[in-house]
């Protein structure tokens, strides 16, 4: 990662400067990362645990939901400690390896969620050739392309943004190392990286979105070919969930970074923390309440699991009067 940079760290200005929004904020933060972790663990249990669950879409959702912990994991701890802390410096290092895990796993979300649509026309237009089109092994390819051309385009990412040289200001108006505060401190000629980053971001981001647009317009076609209004019903309520996450995630990229640099201003920090922040939260949330098979699989665990429980209780209680 070249670069005659000068600078071993950098300061992150945060969010505000005023220590009780800080506080609150903190608070704030730390219950959404904590209902983010409870949230996306819970489901991948859930797919791993329950047998009804052990199917592709849930195989998809399994990885979309590691994603989401890992890429809040990203940003989430660095930000609540900042919070609280004065000393909000960040080692050059830190400051690269924050922003390559960052572009690696938003950009696994942007293929996850294109893989997830392909899934859902294969499922509702092609249903007799569901089971042979995405079987175990296409699916385990799916994922390993999604993670290989994540990490590629990260990588690409991260040199263009880090291989520049530093040597004036350190301090990085932004809670986490993101492209656009990074490129400002630069002191040479960042025209090129910016041209190279916004073509990948609008690879990655148009071509994934095209797979979405064309997958649900074939199933739309369908639907509305269907005879049955509940079978329609069926189908549109399946589809729901997957295109609010699509809704929120690639609404709030594309307003990011695929503007012109001249057009960012302070707004930038708060449509951040939709996309590093509460996205990830509300997915588990997404999937979950809008689908009948995640709540069924809840109501078995939790029977489950109230079983053990007295079973347990049941043995201690024997042992205690003997």
């Amino acid at each position: 990662m070249g670069g005659n940079h000068t600078q071993t760290k950098f300061i992150l200005l945060g969010i505000t400067d005023s220590p009780c929004v800080r506080a609150l904020l903190f608070g704030l933060f730390l219950l959404i990362y904590i209902v983010t972790l409870v949230g996306n663990i819970g489901i991948m249990v859930l797919a791993w645990v329950v047998p009804s669950l052990h199917t592709p879409m849930y195989f998809f959702l399994t990885h979309f939901s590691f994603v989401d912990v890992c890429y809040s994991t990203v940003v989430s701890p660095k930000m609540l400690v900042d919070l609280l802390s004065e000393n909000k410096t960040i080692t050059f290092a830190g400051c690269a390896m924050q922003f390559h895990f960052f572009a690696f796993f938003a950009t696994v979300e942007c293929y996850l969620l294109a893989t997830m649509a392909y899934d859902r026309y294969v499922a509702i237009c092609n249903p007799l050739l569901y089971v042979t089109v995405i079987s175990s092994h296409v699916r385990r390819r799916l994922v390993a392309l999604s993670y290989l051309l994540a990490f590629l385009s990260a990588a690409i990412y991260t040199s263009c943004t880090f291989g520049g040289s530093f040597c004036g200001p350190n301090r990085i108006d932004h809670f986490f190392c993101d492209t656009g505060p990074m490129l400002k401190l630069v002191c040479s000629d960042t025209h090129t990286s910016e041209m190279v980053i916004f073509a990948f971001v609008l690879i990655n981001t148009v071509g994934t979105s095209t797979i979405i647009l064309v997958s649900y317009a074939c199933i739309l076609h369908t639907v509305l070919r269907m005879c049955s209004a509940r079978s329609r019903s069926r189908a549109f309520h399946t589809c729901t969930s997957h295109l609010t996450a699509i809704s929120l995630f690639y609404g709030t990229i594309f307003f990011m970074y695929l503007r012109p640099a001249s057009s960012h201003s302070s707004l930038d920090k708060v449509t951040s923390i939709v996309y590093t922040v509460v996205t990830p939260m509300f997915n588990p949330f997404i999937y979950s309440l809008r689908n009948k098979e995640v709540k069924g699989a809840l109501v078995k665990c939790r029977r489950r699991m109230l079983n053990l429980l007295n079973r347990c209780l049941c043995k201690r209680a024997a042992s205690v009067r003997h």
